[in-house]
C-alpha cells in the first residue's frame, strides 16, 4: 500500500503502463478474473506453475485490483517466440487459467463482464443453479429481451 500521495501516483502510473508495456513485448493472452482475496497468492502461484508446465517460457503478468480479488492475469508470449503461434494457443492458455480460477472458487470475468467472447465459457464454469439465477434476474429486469439480445443468457 502506498504510504504517501506520491507513492500512490507512482503505483497508479505503473499499473496504467502495464498494458502498453506488454504490447511492446509481443503477444499477450489476457484474462479479467476474480478469486477470493484470501487465495490470491495461492492462485497466482498455482496458475503460474501450471502455465510453466505447459508453456515453459510463457510469462504470467498478474496485476490490477487485487484488493477486491480482481486480477488482470495476462500471459505474455515467450521472449523470441512467434506472436501468431503463441496467440493461436489462446484456448489452451485459457483452459489452464480458467481451470485454476474455478478450483479456487473464482469467476472467469470480473470487471469487464462476460459478453459474446466468454458466453460459452460461462456455461462451462458456472453451476446450473447460478445460471438459472442469472436468467431469472435478466428476465425480471429485461422482460422483453431488448437489452443485448442473445449476448449472454
Amino acid at each position: 500500500l502506498a504510504q504517501s500521495l506520491d507513492q500512490a501516483r507512482a503505483l497508479w502510473k505503473l499499473r496504467e503502463s502495464m498494458s502498453e508495456a506488454q504490447k511492446r513485448e509481443g503477444g499477450s493472452i489476457k484474462h479479467d478474473i476474480a478469486v477470493p482475496v484470501n487465495v490470491i497468492p495461492n492462485f497466482i502461484e498455482e496458475a503460474g506453475r501450471r502455465l510453466r508446465a505447459a508453456f515453459p517460457l510463457a510469462r504470467p503478468v498478474p496485476f490490477g485490483h487485487m484488493g477486491d480479488g480482481n486480477i488482470h492475469y495476462n500471459v505474455s508470449q515467450p521472449v523470441g517466440a512467434d506472436r501468431a503461434e503463441f496467440i493461436a494457443r489462446w484456448a489452451e492458455v485459457n483452459a489452464i487459467v480458467h481451470g485454476v480460477v474455478h478450483e479456487f472458487g473464482g469467476s472467469i470475468s470480473a470487471e469487464h463482464g462476460i459478453g459474446r467472447l466468454k458466453r460459452d465459457l460461462l456455461r462451462e464454469t458456472k453451476d446450473p443453479v447460478a445460471l438459472d439465477a442469472m436468467r431469472a434476474i435478466k428476465a425480471a429486469l429485461d422482460p422483453n429481451g431488448t437489452l443485448n439480445p442473445g449476448v449472454l443468457l
